[in-house]
């Protein structure tokens, strides 16, 4: 097995939200934004919904391409884009490759994005 696609987790995030009223600087806002593009298509939110629900939490291209809509490669290319941006982790199996989502990305991202204060009234899970 050959796990791909921890470019989130090898390239730091800021520590600091643009939400924490203090300034972001450059580099951590330039990662940031290049996560964010990855997730700013229809096709790519989709592709991370798909994967996310299906049954082992886990897909392969050709599970995804009919619920897209989408050809082959297009799909790929997309998958290719999350992979790199470090949401998704890639393994192969054989020929196959099968895709799943790094939580810890996500999480990641959401709290970047949720300002302080929100994130202090968050009650923690019971």
């Amino acid at each position: 097995m050959e796990y791909v696609g921890t470019a989130l987790a090898e390239m730091t995030l800021p520590q600091i939200s643009p939400l924490a009223g203090e300034p972001i600087d450059r580099a951590d806002a330039e990662r940031l934004a290049g996560v964010l593009k990855a997730l700013a298509d229809p096709a790519r939110l989709r592709l991370l919904s798909l994967i996310q629900s299906a049954p082992d939490g886990e897909a392969c291209v050709c599970d995804l391409t009919a619920p897209l809509g989408l050809s082959q490669p297009t799909v790929s290319h997309h998958l290719r884009i999350l992979t790199e941006a470090g949401l998704l982790e890639r393994e192969k199996r054989g020929v196959w490759a099968f895709y799943r989502l790094v939580p810890a990305a996500i999480g990641t991202i959401a709290d970047l994005l949720t300002p302080p204060r929100k994130r202090a009234t968050k009650k923690a899970p019971r």
